[in-house]
This record gives structure tokens, sequence and C-alpha cells, in this order.
């Protein structure tokens, strides 16, 4: 009775050592995972997190170098906290991120499902529709496509996503020719069940999830991408604190004051290896392609 016991007690523990054993076996994921929580807490509570406005300017304080009180990171040629607008950027570079990688994917599950479900001449129109996307570098595609928009916050997350839909449909429509031939598919067809339902109770399912954990990963490089179009001049107008537009500006002054670009230079790099981490993590751990070679 007492052995029965202490082995139904034992398997909890052992199921619940093994949801948190990812924490365990991937240290550098764990530590990933929680700076980017910091960059997304600081993101969210910004206005309370940030001593100064972003857009305020103090010319008495103009280019005070990092360790200059009350300005610790030091403040940019407007005398505007750096530390301030980097917290404030976090906001724009998550939100950013996260909508055209959202936006990039919902229109490359439209594309990706078309274009593996079709056939003949449709079928070829598709694929070279995704070719010709995917030929372009997304930074190369998004300038296109902000040359169309305008500039802006929206017109960046506009840019951004369309130029992320080509590597999305390209993973769905492999997803899709990968499912439709497997025999629990032929099976309900043979069963006279309606195409329709067959794609949604059969084959999208099977593809949601992959293209979630794309997800995951393609977000950090839709923040450096839409900081490149800021860096450039052609994505985020100013005086909104974005990184990119920061680096830029502090160009001019890198010889004497670096600090105006290597703030939020350096919390740009942190944050994307931070994401590129977590997101290489979760694919590791959850593709079915990585498990099942395993």
């Amino acid at each position: 009775m007492t052995s029965a016991n202490a082995a139904a007690s034992a398997a909890p523990r052992k199921s619940g050592s093994g949801r948190r054993s990812i924490f365990v076996r991937r240290p550098f994921f764990t530590l990933a995972l929680a700076v980017t929580l910091v960059y997304v807490v600081a993101a969210l509570f910004a206005p309370w997190v940030a001593p100064f406005s972003p857009v305020d300017q103090n010319i008495d304080a103009m280019m005070a170098p990092p360790g200059s009180y009350p300005h610790w990171f030091g403040t940019d040629s407007f005398g505007q906290d750096l530390l301030s607008r980097v917290i404030h950027g976090a906001r724009y570079a998550l939100l950013i991120g996260l909508l055209s990688v959202l936006l990039g994917a919902a229109g490359g599950l439209v594309l990706g499902m078309a274009a593996g479900l079709s056939t003949g001449w449709p079928e070829w129109i598709l694929v070279r529709l995704i070719d010709s996307i995917l030929a372009l570098p997304s930074l190369v595609m998004a300038v296109a496509f902000i040359a169309i928009l305008g500039q802006g916050v929206d017109k960046v997350i506009l840019a951004v996503g369309l130029s992320l839909i080509g590597p999305f449909a390209r993973t769905v429509r492999s997803d899709v020719m990968q499912v439709k031939v497997q025999l629990f598919v032929e099976a309900a067809g043979l069963m006279s069940i309606p195409r329709l339902q067959i794609v949604w109770r059969h084959i999208l399912p099977n593809v949601v999830f992959p293209l979630a954990v794309q997800v995951t990963i393609r977000i950090s490089e839709a923040i450096l991408v839409s900081a490149s179009l800021s860096f450039i001049g052609i994505g985020v107008t100013p005086p909104t604190p974005d990184w990119g537009l920061m680096i830029a500006e502090g160009r001019g002054f890198v010889s004497f004051a670096a600090w105006m670009s290597g703030v939020p230079g350096m919390a740009l790099a942190v944050l994307l290896i931070a994401l590129s981490v977590v997101g290489d993590g979760v694919r590791e751990e959850f593709d079915p392609k990585l498990r099942n070679g395993a």
C-alpha cells in the first residue's frame, strides 16, 4: 500500500518536471526568455517606467554623457533622455514586429494553402507569385512597399508584413503538400467528405502549428527590417522614439557622443539576440519535423 501511494505521488512530480524540463535543458533559452519578458514589461508599462517623456527636450542637458544625473543613459542632441526613448522605443519595436509578422503569417497562410491545394495552371501561377516575392530580400520588398504606402508606424507594419508573406507562404505550401498525401486525408476523400471540410478539419490544423512556430522566429527579422527602414530615413518619422531612427540621428555625433547611437543600438541588438534564441528554442522543442527527425 505504501509503495503504491509512493508511486502515485511520484507520477505528478515526474509530469511536472517534464513540463519544466525545457527551462532546465535549455539555460540560454531561459535567459533569453527572461530578457524578452523584461522588454515586454518595459514596453507595456513604458509611461510609468520611463523617468521622462520621450519627446521632452532640455537644451541645458544637451548631449549629456551616460551616468549624468538624472539622465543615466545620457541625452541626445535635443536634450531628450535616452533611457526614456529606449523604453518607449521597445513598445514600437515589439508592436511593429508582432503585428507585421501576424499580417505576414495571415497572408502567407492564405497564399500557401491556395498554392498547396490547387493543381494545374492555378498552382503554377501561385507558385510563381511566391517565387517572385522570395526573389528579393525582405528589406528590399519593404522599401518598395514603403515607397507606395508612405511613412508612419502603420505604414511600416503593413510594408514589413507584406514583405514577409513570401517566406510564410513557402512554409505553408510545403506543409500542405506533405499533409494532403497522408492516408487519413485520402481516407476522408474516399468517404465522400466535402473538400472544404477536409481542409478545415484535417489539413489546416496540421499547418497552423508549424506556422505558429515560424511566427516566433520571424519576429526578430521584422523588428530588424523596421529598424532598418527608419535608419535609412523612410520608416517611422520623428519625433517617434524608434530605435532605428535614434541610431540614424546619432550618426553625425558618433566621434564625440557615441552613446547617442550606441544606447539604442545595444537595446536593439540585445532584443534581437534574445528573440532569436527564443525562436530557435521554440522551433527545436515544438517543431514536429525536428521532433520526428529526432
